[in-house]
């Protein structure tokens, strides 16, 4: 059984190409060319060499003592949040920005959540000269400042979005609208592996530098190229793919996703989607999506803005339903207390997105042996103002307690 996508865009039954008229000659050219341009070797040149120099990579790969100590086993940290820009986004934005200026496009725009990856468009379209425009939902511009913040002063104009949720969903809506109307001079960067393809494979390709440097990162530290688990925050999932991507043909590492259950899995404020969800098409590929009976879509809810999106990329969908992956869930609370231990813990202050996977280790029942790595997606920074309210809750409740 194949894991990976077939000719025409299917992983299985899921992905493919279902686009408005406007954008086919635009997805069709960028289908025809992106795998003949990435291979070239001077394409592979100059992003190797931009990510050595310019991202910082390879990122370590940390054994975190005291948390391994905790849990059981050997939990490593795949350090993702020490990239420039502080996540995995900028591995990606750095690919197709190079195919963008092959492709003589002119204009970028972006959908983004947490901010994570509209930070990145804004840096490499600062890097290469070029127009930059960042959609973003109001709710997420609001809780993640510090984001917009870096967007706008990296010369990214970031436009709100107004409609449903206000979030990542609706950014992509509206930088889909974007695109239909300006085909010709643009490139649309997607952060995660969703969208038609060849989005969903093309971002996962740039990513799978992760999962390369871990191989021998592995090698290198312990003998042994294989990790017994890799764990990893799924929403719509470029750092779940990167992480896993060298390794989903090996059945003999097991593979961990933690989907956002917000308040809880039937609260109705939720984003675990491979448990509410059902098939059907979102954003351009047919996925598992969280929809009501006759197609209309649930709102998601995730404290993590990154993890608010009510479908799964295409090759997670065909993972589940495979039983590659197993997938668990973390609520907002269990994400918050997840961060603050790693904080104590090990001085790291994980993105929020991280945290849901972090929050997870004690349901696996690690034996000593067990060799475990961590896609530490991103750093905590943005996340700041949402830990201190936490901070400052705990603090009340123990002011309380103490007073008793």
């Amino acid at each position: 059984m194949s894991y990976h996508v077939n000719k025409e865009g299917f992983y299985g039954e899921y992905g493919g190409a279902f686009i408005p008229e406007m954008l086919y000659a635009s997805v069709e050219n960028l289908r025809s060319v992106y795998l003949d341009l990435i291979a070239e070797p001077a394409f592979q040149n100059e992003f190797k060499s931009l990510l050595k120099d310019y991202v910082g990579r390879p990122s370590p790969l940390y054994l975190a003592q005291n948390l391994s100590n905790k849990y059981g086993g050997q939990i490593y940290l795949k350090r993702e949040d020490l990239n420039h820009t502080g996540a995995h986004k900028i591995n990606n934005t750095i690919g197709q920005i190079l195919l963008a200026k092959r492709l003589k496009k002119k204009r970028i725009i972006a959908e983004t959540g947490a901010g994570q990856h509209g930070v990145a468009t804004a840096t490499v379209c600062a890097l290469m000269g070029l127009e930059c425009i960042v959609y973003m939902g109001s709710t997420d511009i609001k809780r993640q400042a510090p984001n917009v913040a870096r967007m706008k002063m990296l010369g990214a104009k970031v436009v709100p979005a107004t409609s449903g949720s206000q979030t990542l969903k609706d950014a992509t809506n509206e930088a889909i609208r974007d695109w239909i109307n300006n085909p010709k001079d643009t490139h649309y960067i997607i952060g995660s592996v969703v969208g038609p393809h060849p989005y969903p494979d093309m971002v996962a390709l740039f990513q799978s530098v992760i999962s390369e440097e871990m191989k021998w990162q592995l090698k290198e530290q312990t003998g042994d190229e294989n990790p017994n688990y890799i764990l990893a925050c799924v929403g719509g999932g470029s750092n779940a793919a990167g992480a896993i991507y060298h390794y989903v043909d090996n059945t003999d590492v097991e593979i961990v996703l933690v989907e956002a259950a917000g308040k809880g899995i039937n609260s109705g404020h939720s984003a675990a989607t491979s448990v509410l969800g059902s098939k059907g098409i979102i954003h351009g590929s047919k996925t598992i999506l969280m929809q009501t009976k006759d197609g209309q879509i649930v709102e998601p809810y995730s404290l993590s803005a990154g993890l608010d999106y009510p479908g799964i990329g295409p090759m997670h969908a065909h993972l589940i339903d495979t039983k590659r992956v197993q997938v668990l869930n973390a609520t907002d609370q269990q994400a918050l207390e997840a961060a603050l231990e790693l904080s104590r813990l090990e001085g790291i202050i994980p993105a929020l997105e991280t945290s849901h996977a972090l929050a997870v280790l004690g349901q696996l029942s690690l034996k000593k042996k067990d060799r475990l790595v961590v896609c530490l997606s991103g750093r905590g920074d943005k996340d700041l103002a949402t830990y201190i309210d936490y901070l400052n809750l705990d603090d009340k409740a123990h002011n309380k307690t103490d007073g008793k």
